[in-house]
């Protein structure tokens, strides 16, 4: 049915496609009897697990850059996911880069994204977080920065947007890896790396009292490091502190992509992207003793990729170009191919 919908979803503009099942997804949550019917037919089954010190329902969730402004989170859950990722939110409002901005490679499965940090900013995503939560869901909040904050004042942005969602989120991931702001990449350098989670570890134990929890701080790194380059980002992010880590953003890299719009600027997701963002779980996985807990992303498209993900040592997985592809019945076609 899927197959249908999507013949006709793609004939218009990705970003408005991609508005329009918002706006679909946003009804849903906001009338309950609709919620309830997505909820029965997609049910997937309860694989529980506790990660970061979470329980989650089932391992599947919805990657960061889906619900950018917290439009339609609650709407999403109905689809069965276990956790569902926000973001990315930045302090202040901001337009993105210009358009077009998103590309669909559908002979590789795949989109190209060089959407900039497009938001309405933290105050707005905030007031959408307010309220009822669907029963057992877990919400997180990917952090950014705001594209004209000089980089040696980033760990200000990030501060506060801990302050404004730590009590709002379960966890929250710090993006020091998007390809589409100018700049971000290079706070996943070793020093600078270490600079910004010590301040932010710092502000997470000055506020335990106020927050009245550990709030989890996960890192999401780039799969274009080098060997080197993520070890030292690992070390770093265990010796700060930090709960776990997000393996991994979109690729710079086109290997396995063949369409003609591969040579569009941005990051590149989908099916090209998984066998090394699933390498690079394997290799935090080994590297880290199975210490630091890994939500594995990146061309997760069905449930072999998503067992595949496990296998290398992911705790929990998301999904975003997948369910472009596949429609809202991949996450229950996951959870029925784990359980399997």
């Amino acid at each position: 049915m899927y197959s249908f919908w999507r013949s006709l979803l793609f004939r218009l503009d990705p970003e408005q496609a991609h508005n329009l099942i918002l706006g679909m997804m946003r009804l849903a949550g906001a009338l309950p009897p609709l919620g309830r019917a997505l909820s029965a037919w997609f049910a997937v089954p309860q694989s529980p697990r506790q990660v970061f010190g979470l329980n989650f329902q089932n391992p599947i969730g919805l990657a960061a850059g889906y619900d950018k402004d917290g439009l339609a989170w609650r709407g999403l859950a109905s689809l069965g996911f276990g956790h569902i990722e926000i973001g990315t939110v930045t302090p202040r409002p901001q337009p993105g880069n210009p358009r077009p901005r998103l590309f669909r490679l559908p002979q590789d499965r795949a989109l190209i994204n060089r959407m900039g940090f497009p938001g309405r900013g933290s105050a707005f995503v905030a007031s959408r977080l307010h309220g009822t939560r669907p029963a057992g869901l877990v919400l997180g909040v990917n952090l950014g920065v705001n594209k004209d904050t000089p980089l040696e004042k980033a760990a200000q942005d990030y501060i506060l947007l801990m302050d404004i969602f730590a009590p709002l989120a379960d966890y929250l991931a710090v993006n020091v890896s998007s390809p589409n702001t100018v700049g971000l990449r290079r706070l996943q350098a070793r020093d600078a790396l270490d600079s910004l989670l010590t301040r932010l570890a710092t502000k997470r134990q000055e506020q335990a009292g106020s927050w009245g929890r550990h709030v989890p701080l996960l890192v999401k790194l780039a799969p274009d490091l080098s060997s080197q380059e993520l070890d030292d980002a690992l070390e770093v992010i265990l010796s700060s502190g930090m709960d776990g880590v997000i393996a991994t953003n979109t690729t710079l890299s086109r290997e396995g992509a063949s369409s003609s719009l591969a040579k569009e600027a941005g990051g590149l997701s989908g099916a090209p992207l998984n066998k090394r963002s699933t390498q690079v779980v394997r290799q935090i996985y080994q590297r880290t003793a199975g210490k630091l807990p890994i939500v594995g992303v990146g061309g997760v498209m069905n449930a072999d990729d998503a067992r595949a993900m496990l296998d290398a040592g992911a705790s929990l997985v998301q999904i975003y170009t997948g369910l472009v592809y596949a429609g809202p019945g991949l996450i229950k076609q996951i959870g029925l191919g784990l359980r399997g």
